[in-house]
């Protein structure tokens, strides 16, 4: 594993922010498993994350000042270390973005197209509930809420399928995944906790990140999907042994990351849901274990 690591706990926070430092010039080109097809999967969704990252950030620290929890000085704690883990992923991600990148595949072009999706979104969706009465800011918040538990469950599913984890074959990858897993789950009830503080459990707060959630998958379902046939394309890899490797990784239902995440995305839609509610304490004192977090 090529990285420092520097934790600091300086915020007082449940979950300590970990100032990571990763290596990624000796990743191989095709660094999960020798299949194009696989790494172009984990790329693409890599691309999502800068300016994905940079929303959560924005949306919570929009809103941290509020009077319904400027005065909370736990929940202004998790903030802070919520801020400082999401930067650090966002930091490790564009490395990992440009380390692709170095090996012709145009990961610089899809980061652009994600921030443009971003910023179109955020912006209609905000116009066509404006009516009802919610900002712009309540529109960005419930968005990350919504992200923020796709990014927990896609983690917990990467560090329960051992068949996932086989097929991860190098270290410093491996780790960078791992560790960002474990992050996603520490932190995975922050934004939800400010969410419900300002905007309550009420009928329009429970309708409005529920279609949060869906408008939110079926946006990364589609975007995901295009940058992978895309980096395929561009790679000449674009053939059926490659996209089986994929469908096999990603969505055949005994094995697949996307299949065997269903049952948890479907929990938030739930009344009363709350992200604890999925009980990751002893995966990520395991995996923490196993890290040397």
């Amino acid at each position: 594993m090529n990285a420092k690591v520097n934790i600091s706990n300086r915020a007082g926070a449940s979950f300590p922010v970990r100032r990571m430092n990763f290596d990624f010039d000796q990743v191989p080109e095709y660094w999960m498993s020798g299949s194009a097809g696989l790494t172009h999967f984990m790329t693409a969704l890599s691309a999502l994350f800068p300016d994905g990252e940079k929303l959560f950030i924005d949306s919570v620290r929009a809103v941290r000042h509020h009077p319904a929890i400027k005065d909370n000085e736990a929940l202004q704690k998790e903030i802070s270390a919520f801020i400082g883990q999401e930067a650090m992923h966002t930091q490790e991600h564009v490395g990992f973005n440009q380390s692709a990148q170095k090996y012709g595949h145009d990961v610089t072009t899809l980061e652009k197209r994600t921030a443009k999706l971003i910023q179109l979104t955020r912006k209609n969706f905000a116009k066509v509930v404006k009516p009802f009465g919610m900002t712009q800011e309540m529109v960005d918040l419930t968005a990350t809420t919504a992200l923020e538990h796709f990014t927990a469950t896609i983690a917990s599913e990467l560090l329960r399928n051992p068949h996932i984890q086989e097929l991860m074959t190098d270290d410093t990858m491996s780790y960078m995944w791992f560790w960002h897993a474990v992050e996603e789950n520490e932190h995975k009830a922050v934004a939800y906790d400010v969410y419900e503080e300002i905007f309550g459990r009420g009928i329009k707060a429970y309708a409005l990140r529920n279609t949060a959630l869906v408008v939110a998958m079926v946006l990364i379902f589609l975007a995901q999907s295009s940058f992978v046939l895309r980096l395929l394309k561009q790679d000449g890899k674009l053939n059926l042994k490659e996209l089986g490797m994929i469908y096999k990784y990603g969505y055949s239902p005994s094995k697949g990351i996307i299949a065997g995440m269903v049952g948890e995305m479907l929990a938030y839609l739930k009344p009363g849901f709350h992200p604890n509610d999925l009980d990751t304490v002893q995966l990520l004192k395991d995996w923490k274990a196993k890290l040397g977090l």
